[in-house]
């Protein structure tokens, strides 16, 4: 391909509704990866890159904790790239010695082969208190029984020099649950994701900080029927590999309007002035990043993958661009980088018509 500016686009994939590419760890990877090269700068969330132990760092990949891309569209906050962030961890006093010992020897894993910048660590003054749900639809959530706590244990990272912040909570066991049962042989919904988020959303709200979450967990028994989408999260004693990688280079977060953004203004500074396309599962459109994308003119492409929701295109009144893979998404993406109208690829292609 000739040498053609980037085309920052936005990839979306929600959490927790059961998307049959990203409603696992990291398995929406592969696409992101394509486009990333298609459009020469890819901003998603980590969602889309986490893969317990797998990841894949790209610098076209801007990686931006979910509540801080839905202000990004809003725009109300900027993404400055960056060559490293130093990373905070924070770890939940509900994680038992031994899990705990688990994690910081991730975190010392990461510094001696990945060269990444990670401290202080900072243990929360009471367990967070995790708990999981399912709505009646079969959707994720959760909530957190000690907020505070968590707020305050960033407060002190931020306080001590952290950049960004990688948590660790202790998340409830089910190991004999029906619905851990159907996720690990490729049925259902990841049970874990909907309390994830109230955790880095808190977090990235309340301190203006690339953030993002690892659950603490026993390990399970092999499972000889596993899903490959699944075979991610059971490769280690932890999910907290990929986080430490996407936190790494994840861009800092700048407010809109503020002194800061416009010092910082310029050719590495992104802004959704500068997006030009969103993408996301055609049943999953309601989102706040997707919107406010279309209500600025950004092209929407709704790509066919299958989930929960059936928040589309016709029941928005939206129009968008439709992909029947992210594989298509990407030749759309390269498109529009390239300047080509996407209705001139397919085909019938009507005749201009007049206006009257």
């Amino acid at each position: 391909m000739r040498d053609t500016a980037p085309l920052p686009t936005l990839l979306l994939i929600p959490t927790g509704i059961g998307c049959d590419v990203g409603g696992y760890a990291g398995d929406a990877l592969p696409a992101a990866r394509l486009l990333a090269a298609a459009s020469g700068c890819l901003i998603t969330h980590p969602n889309v890159m986490n893969g317990a132990a797998l990841y894949w760092s790209d610098s076209r990949i801007q990686y931006v904790e979910g509540s801080s891309l839905d202000r990004f569209a809003a725009g109300e906050l900027l993404l400055r790239p960056v060559r490293r962030q130093r990373l905070g961890l924070l770890l939940d006093a509900g994680i038992e010695p031994e899990l705990r010992q688990r994690h910081l020897q991730v975190a010392d894993g990461c510094r001696a082969t990945l060269g990444l910048d990670i401290g202080p660590v900072v243990t929360t003054d009471v367990p967070l208190d995790v708990g999981l749900s399912l709505g009646a639809s079969g959707i994720s959530w959760g909530q957190l029984g000690q907020p505070q706590a968590l707020l305050q244990a960033g407060l002190q990272l931020k306080a001590a020099g952290a950049t960004a912040i990688a948590v660790v909570a202790r998340f409830p066991d089910d190991p004999d649950s029906v619905a851990l049962a159907a996720y690990r042989q490729g049925s259902g919904v990841d049970a874990l994701a909907g309390a994830e988020a109230v955790i880095s959303h808190l977090l990235s709200r309340e301190l203006g900080l690339p953030c993002a979450h690892a659950p603490a967990l026993s390990p399970l028994a092999l499972d000889p029927d596993l899903d490959p989408r699944a075979a991610g999260e059971e490769l280690g004693y932890t999910f907290l590999p990929c986080v430490l990688v996407g936190l790494s280079r994840a861009p800092d977060l700048l407010p809109a309007g503020s002194d800061n953004a416009v010092l910082s203004a310029g050719s590495s500074t992104i802004t959704i002035d500068a997006v030009g396309a969103v993408i996301a599962p055609a049943g999953a459109l309601g989102g706040a990043a997707v919107l406010a994308c279309a209500e600025r003119g950004i092209p929407v492409i709704a790509v066919d993958n299958p989930c929960l929701l059936e928040v589309n295109a016709e029941v928005l009144g939206l129009e968008v661009l439709k992909a029947g893979s992210y594989a298509e998404a990407a030749g759309l993406v390269l498109a529009l980088r390239e300047g080509l109208a996407p209705a001139a690829l397919r085909r019938p292609l009507p005749s201009l018509r007049e206006i009257a």
